[in-house]
């Protein structure tokens, strides 16, 4: 099987086959799957509002999934976008506590920005420590994300937090200018196309610029890139501040264009979930594109599920965890000889008998 076809159809059948077993689970919870399978792609793309909420879902998943993706093309498995994302919407939130802003596109960009900061030092902290102190970066990542949620409640629910929100502890709401609106009147904010330019960007980068290639290079092989000569500590703690620069602003727009302010809200598991959407897109930043949109409308048909079947919102991580399980196992089988393995186990041709002549 060429290449290009066996990296695009391994995760079809890893998603086909999640869907599969998510049909036996809801059975088994007394759903007919085939209602179950109708009613999760109609809630994900079956009219305008269903696509409304499912493009809106979809704009952090691209960016948190490429804080996986562009790391791993260095090499390194990162997957604390979760902390973040996290850290660029309280970032968001907390720069007009200390400077006055412009109430205008400008402003926007300046939380854009401040979000991106954030995230990427945070980011970039998993990288310094694998690089100059050996700790593996999925563990450190991944318990940093943790670290930046605690960080995150103690300022929202203590010197940010806004007197007037009293059961549902959150900073000041931005000022009216200052959100991020939807494209042409939509529901759809503008954090779509900035993930989406996002995307293509990353993979400009790194399949025609000279650094783009010195970092897969460095992740291909490492001993390669010490031989001629490659700065492979610069470059992936580079590639380790653009991923977790993506995922900030992620939690920025979230705060801009969601929900206009940092609570616990934000905390929704964007970072996780953008682990499995780089995962299936074989972390092309290209391929992000059309694997959040499916993800993000997963997503978005949950509460359908509960009111049309009862089933509960949250059964669609089911689906999620399925989904990651059996891309992971597919693999595996990404370096598998079809051909060779079934001439292998077909049975073996009789050998034909000598006749022997009579003496």
């Amino acid at each position: 099987m060429p290449n290009a076809l066996k990296e695009a159809l391994l995760p079809v059948f890893a998603i086909a086959a999640a869907l599969l077993l998510f049909g036996v689970f809801v059975w088994f919870a007394g759903a007919s799957p085939v209602e179950t399978w109708i009613i999760l792609f109609k809630g994900a793309f079956g009219d305008w509002f269903s696509w409304q909420n499912t493009l809106q879902r979809a704009a952090p998943l691209m960016l948190t999934a490429l804080c996986v993706a562009i790391p791993a093309r260095a090499g390194l498995v990162i997957i604390g976008g979760e902390g973040a994302l996290v850290l660029g919407g309280l970032a968001c939130a907390a720069l007009p506590y200390v400077l006055p802003l412009p109430g205008n596109a400008i402003g926007s960009l300046a939380l854009c920005i401040a979000g991106a900061i954030a995230g990427a030092l945070w980011i970039a902290l998993a990288g310094w420590l694998r690089q100059y102190r050996g700790i593996n970066e999925t563990i450190s990542s991944l318990l940093l994300a943790y670290v930046a949620i605690g960080v995150f409640k103690h300022l929202v629910e203590g010197v940010l937090r806004d007197p007037a929100s009293l059961n549902k502890p959150a900073t000041r709401s931005l000022a009216e200018g200052l959100a991020i609106g939807g494209i042409g009147g939509s529901d759809v904010h503008w954090g779509l196309a900035i993930g989406i330019v996002a995307c293509l960007v990353s993979g400009l980068w790194l399949r025609a610029t000279a650094s783009g290639f010195a970092v897969r290079v460095v992740g291909g092989n490492p001993r390669t890139a010490q031989l001629v000569g490659l700065p492979a500590n610069r470059l992936i703690l580079a590639a380790c501040g653009i991923g977790g620069a993506c995922a900030g602003v992620a939690g920025a727009v979230e705060v801009a264009a969601v929900h206009t302010n940092a609570n616990a809200s934000i905390i929704a598991g964007y970072g996780y979930a953008g682990i499995l959407v780089s995962f299936i897109a074989r972390h092309n930043p290209v391929a992000v594109i059309p694997v959040a949109i499916l993800f993000g409308g997963f997503g978005a048909a949950g509460s359908l599920l509960q009111r049309r079947l009862g089933l509960p919102d949250a059964s669609v991580l089911v689906l999620q965890g399925l989904a990651f399980v059996l891309i992971l196992a597919s693999e595996g089988l990404r370096m598998v000889d079809w051909k060779q393995l079934l001439k292998s186990r077909a049975p073996a041709a009789p050998e034909p008998q000598l006749r022997k002549e009579p003496i």
